[in-house]
This record gives structure tokens, C-alpha cells and sequence, in this order.
């Protein structure tokens, strides 16, 4: 008797692939449902000012790369991330640190995939992404491949022990890699007339994670190529909601959504509905970083006569940061010494001299004295 074929397991081993489709009838709601609140927040970043704007960009990147990281296990410096940001923003960086290599080349990855969307995205960029995420050529103890794709060793996503591995996925082989790329591209720089752009989006990012091209830093490359996609759809370098940390909140289910299409058909409806009610999500989060930006936009508006020193901006900031919980336990001449390095002496002169400038108020005295924002309540 002839033995049958078995049917493929990966949706890449499909004889239609990479033809994806999608049920544009099972898409018409959600997909209006999110740009409508696409619409709207749009709406608010275009009453933002210059600075404001700076601000936002600011804050959505810094949540991107620590989230984007966090997702794969690697926990991020918050402060690096916002130095090394400001930096390149133009933004003050007095107290901040000095950010190792890693972070900068992250940095460097979601500034490029942002501020220049518009360039053409090529196999050599992608490369370059790769490189910069592992500056030093390892990941944790192992070096690992940067700037190429990967080599011949089967690419698995697996987990479990070491003998009752679970495997997930297997990703295309390396001598297909080439090609699969090409197409890719081909398809990102060339969609197919009429294809919304935020459906472009889902399936750009899911079609990356299928052909895992790198050794290593494959979900960190394609969510940077989502940020780009985005970006392309809004016409837009900067956005007010974070995809990264939508992904991190979901992480279990954003793994689960895309190992089940790792294994289906080529109709990817399911995925893209998935990838719709995640943007419609971050975007109803992003309230808290609109929020941020135009609480500290006013806050520096109404003392913009007076002057502060660096540490004085230092302490404020990182105050306005805390809100609208607060700074815990208010701010107090130890903490603002810790903060600033300032001796106790100089701590009490900057906190007196921001309680005369009505930045501070002070709340108790002696050992129970603590400095609050003068504007907490407005803010």
C-alpha cells in the first residue's frame, strides 16, 4: 500500500507559502474599532507642542526598550535607557548615567526603525539591528552570530528539560534563508494594493518571527520592525503607545497567538484579529504617558521664570516621575542627599531654596519633614 504524506507541521512547509490571506469580513469590526481610537489619539499628538512632543517620544521609546528586552528576559537599566535617549533627543542628562554598550545599541536600533521609517528597509539594516543589540558579538555567555543570518544548526523554539523538550517551532532551514528574506522584503517595501496598513503591520511582525532569520535577538529585530510599520501607517516618527509593552503584559498569550499560526494555514485572520485588539489595547493605555508628558509640561510652564541647579533638576524630575501616586514617603533631606550626592548641608540649602521658589512644599518638621510639589494637587 503507498504510504501517505503526512501534512506539513509549519506553516512555512504549506505549498502556498508565503501567500498569506486574511477574512477581511471577520477584520471590518475590529479593525475599525481600532482606528477609530488610532484616530483619536492621533488627534491629541497633533495639539502637542514641539517640546511636549519630544517628551512623548521620549517616554514611549524608553518604555519600548525596557519592555522589548523584558519580554525576552533581559532586564534593562531604566535610567540608561532615558540617558542614552536624551542624549540623542537633546533632552537635559544631568545625573543620568553613563549607558553601556547594549543599551546604546538598542537605543540606536528604536531610533532608526522611528525617526527614519521611511528609508528602505534592507537585509544589511536588519543585519546592522541585530549587530547593535550584541555589541559584543555574545549573548549572556555564548557568541552568537551578529550582522549575518544564522548558521547551519536547526533554529527550534523548544522548552522543558533537557530530553522531554517541548519543541514549539522549527524555523526554515539555512540554506532557505536567503530567499525567504528576499521576499519578505520584497513584499514589506511592495504590499499588495489595498492592504490596510495596520493589517501590513500584524503580518510584517509575524512573518519575521516565522523565518527567525538571526541566531539570536529575532523578537527584539521584528518588534522594532513593527515599531517601523506603525510608524510608516501614522506617518509618524513618534507614537504615544508602546506595542512592547502591550506584548510584555500578554506575554504567555503573545507567544501562544504566534506559535498557533506558526502551525496553521496561511489564512492568518486569527492572528491579525489578535494583533488588532493588542494596538486597540496599548492605545487605551497610553492615557498614563499622555498624561505624564502634559502634567510635566505644565509643571515646568508654570515655574519657567525661576532657575534650578542640576541637582535641583534632578530631584524635581525624578519627583514628577513618581506622580500621580508620588514620590513614597515625600522627598526628605537624606533621600535628596542620596539622590544628588550633595552633602546634608547643601540638600537643605537646594530644599529650602525650591520651598522659597514655591517648586516644594514641606510638610512636619525635624525628623519628620518631608518636601512636597507645591503643584501636586493641580498636576
Amino acid at each position: 500500500m503507498a504510504k501517505r504524506n503526512s501534512p506539513p507541521r509549519w506553516i512555512w512547509q504549506q505549498p502556498d507559502w508565503p501567500r498569506f490571506s486574511v477574512d477581511q469580513a471577520v477584520l471590518a469590526t475590529p479593525l475599525a474599532r481600532t482606528r477609530r481610537l488610532q484616530g483619536e489619539l492621533l488627534g491629541i499628538a497633533r495639539l502637542l507642542d514641539p517640546q511636549q512632543d519630544l517628551a512623548a517620544q521620549m517616554e514611549v521609546l524608553a518604555l519600548e526598550g525596557l519592555k522589548t528586552s523584558a519580554i525576552e528576559g533581559v532586564e534593562l537599566d531604566q535610567k540608561s535607557v532615558r540617558s542614552s535617549l536624551a542624549r540623542r533627543l537633546g533632552l537635559p542628562t544631568a545625573g543620568l548615567p553613563r549607558p553601556p554598550r547594549a543599551v546604546e545599541g538598542l537605543v540606536d536600533v528604536l531610533l532608526d526603525a522611528t525617526q527614519q521609517h521611511e528609508q528602505e528597509l534592507t537585509l544589511k539594516r536588519l543585519a546592522g539591528w541585530q549587530a547593535a543589540i550584541f555589541p559584543t558579538g555574545r549573548s549572556g555567555l555564548h557568541e552568537i552570530r551578529v550582522g549575518k543570518l544564522r548558521g547551519k544548526s536547526p533554529m527550534r523554539i523548544v522548552s522543558g528539560p533537557a530530553g522531554r523538550e517541548r519543541v514549539h517551532y522549527v524555523a526554515p532551514p539555512q540554506e532557505r534563508l536567503a530567499a525567504e528574506m528576499r521576499a519578505f522584503l520584497n513584499w514589506f517595501e511592495k504590499p499588495p494594493t489595498g492592504l490596510d496598513g495596520l493589517v501590513r503591520a500584524g503580518i510584517a511582525h509575524a512573518w519575521f518571527e516565522l523565518v527567525h532569520p538571526f541566531e539570536d535577538g529575532n523578537g527584539r529585530v521584528g518588534r522594532a520592525l513593527l515599531d517601523m510599520a506603525l510608524a510608516q501607517d501614522e506617518r509618524r516618527s513618534t507614537r504615544l503607545y508602546s506595542m512592547s509593552a502591550r506584548f510584555m503584559d500578554v506575554r504567555d498569550e503573545y507567544y501562544a497567538a504566534l506559535e498557533r499560526t506558526s502551525s496553521g494555514s496561511l489564512d492568518v485572520t486569527h492572528w491579525v484579529v489578535w494583533f488588532l485588539e493588542q494596538v486597540e489595547a496599548a492605545i487605551r493605555a497610553s492615557e498614563s504617558i499622555v498624561s505624564s508628558v502634559l502634567t510635566k509640561t505644565r509643571f515646568w510652564m508654570r515655574h519657567s521664570r525661576t532657575e534650578v541647579n542640576e541637582r535641583q533638576l534632578k530631584a524635581l524630575g525624578r519627583m514628577l516621575d513618581a506622580l500621580p501616586a508620588g514620590f513614597a514617603g515625600g522627598m526628605t533631606n537624606r533621600k535628596y542627599a542620596h539622590l544628588t550626592g550633595a552633602s546634608p548641608a547643601t540638600s537643605q540649602r537646594d530644599l529650602a531654596d525650591l520651598v522659597a521658589k514655591k517648586y516644594l512644599v514641606l510638610r512636619g518638621a525635624g525628623r519628620s519633614a518631608r518636601y512636597e510639589l507645591a503643584d501636586a494637587g493641580l498636576l
